[in-house]
Parts: structure tokens; C-alpha cells; sequence
């Protein structure tokens, strides 16, 4: 198995004085990403044939995870969860959707859930270096993209309230999003290999 490699905030962080701010860098990080995680939530557009609503959430996990690494990328999105849990305003605005806790339960909860998990994966394997090349980021990416669709669709379908079946899941909860999802990868796999080289490391 690769030797872990630094993240970008690793190698952010380790220009710091002391262990103190090196801490609160982190924390820092992670907090940060979380905003942009309920920033992204507020994009939300309402489809008229699923209740899944398009939003820039699952790039921003994704990234999150790359730049953060494994642990941190996860904390990242169980705050994002907590704060929702917690009935703050942070998950998609929706006529239709549930508020606060029971958010977890319905269409989306499956979506949601699987933020700490896709971003944990992505920070695996940026923590291999896969977050320095764009074709390795795309890969990393699209594995945490996957993680999302499983648990996204296969909650909608057989756990959901209501469950609709796996075949109509993948119509509501996968079909209508996979390309434009590919998509946006395609352009935020740019983002780390652009941030490390504005750092002035090697790409290896």
C-alpha cells in the first residue's frame, strides 16, 4: 500500500508557528469547508419529477475531502449533518422536503448520510497523492461519487419514507443526475492539482 502522502491543508498547516495554530488552522479548515457545504445547499433547484433537487453539494464533499484529507474531510460533513440535526437551516431549502432530523429520513436522507463517507474516501486517497494530477482527481472524485449514488439511490428505493422501489430510485435519484454530476467533476477535479502548483510544489 502507498505511504500516505500531505494534503494540501497538511502542507498549509505545517508553515504554521506552533502546534497551537496549527490546530486552529485545522479547525479553521474544517469549519470552512462546512459553510461551503450549506452555501451549496442553497443552490437548489426543484425538479418537478423527482424529489431530489439538483445542487452543487456533492462537488464541494468531494473537494472537501480532497483538500482536508481522510478524518478531517469527514468531520467536515458530520458537522454539516449535526447543525442539521440540530434544526439550523443548513440542508436545501424545499416546499416538500422535511426540516431539521426528519431531512435524514426522507428522499434525500440517503444523499446526505453519505457526505461523511464520500469524503472520507476522497481524502484516502488523496492522502496517496491521487489529489495532485487532474486524471487521478477525477478518479478519487469519482469514487466518492459513487459512494454518494449508492447510498443516495439505494436509501430512496428500500429505506426511504416512503420507499419507491430500486428501479424507480435510479429513475428519480440517478438517471437525472449522473451526467450533469460527471460533468461538474470534470471541472472541480481541476481545482487541487490548480491549488497545489499555486503552492509551488512538484506535481510527482
Amino acid at each position: 500500500m502507498p505511504q500516505a502522502a500531505a494534503t494540501l491543508l497538511d502542507t498549509v498547516v505545517s508553515r504554521a508557528d506552533s502546534r497551537r495554530a496549527q490546530t486552529a488552522e485545522r479547525a479553521g479548515a474544517v469549519a470552512f469547508v462546512t459553510v461551503l457545504t450549506i452555501v451549496a445547499a442553497q443552490v437548489s433547484i426543484p425538479l418537478p419529477f423527482t424529489p431530489v433537487p439538483f445542487t452543487f453539494q456533492p462537488m464541494i464533499v468531494l473537494v472537501g475531502g480532497l483538500a482536508l484529507g481522510a478524518r478531517l474531510g469527514m468531520a467536515s460533513q458530520i458537522l454539516y449533518l449535526a447543525l442539521g440535526i440540530a434544526g439550523l437551516p443548513v440542508f436545501a431549502a424545499s416546499p416538500v422536503l422535511p426540516p431539521g432530523v426528519a431531512r435524514l429520513l426522507g428522499p434525500t436522507g440517503g444523499y446526505l448520510l453519505s457526505y461523511p463517507f464520500a469524503a472520507f474516501v476522497t481524502g484516502y486517497l488523496a492522502e496517496r497523492g491521487l489529489d495532485r494530477r487532474y486524471a487521478t482527481s477525477v478518479l478519487a472524485m469519482a469514487v466518492g461519487l459513487v459512494v454518494v449514488f449508492t447510498c443516495g439511490v439505494s436509501w430512496l428505493g428500500l429505506f426511504a419514507r416512503p420507499a419507491i422501489g430500486m428501479a424507480a430510485a435510479l429513475s428519480a435519484g440517478f438517471y437525472p443526475f449522473v451526467i450533469p454530476d460527471l460533468l461538474k467533476l470534470l471541472v472541480a477535479a481541476g481545482v487541487m492539482p490548480g491549488l497545489w502548483r499555486l503552492l509551488g510544489k512538484p506535481i510527482s
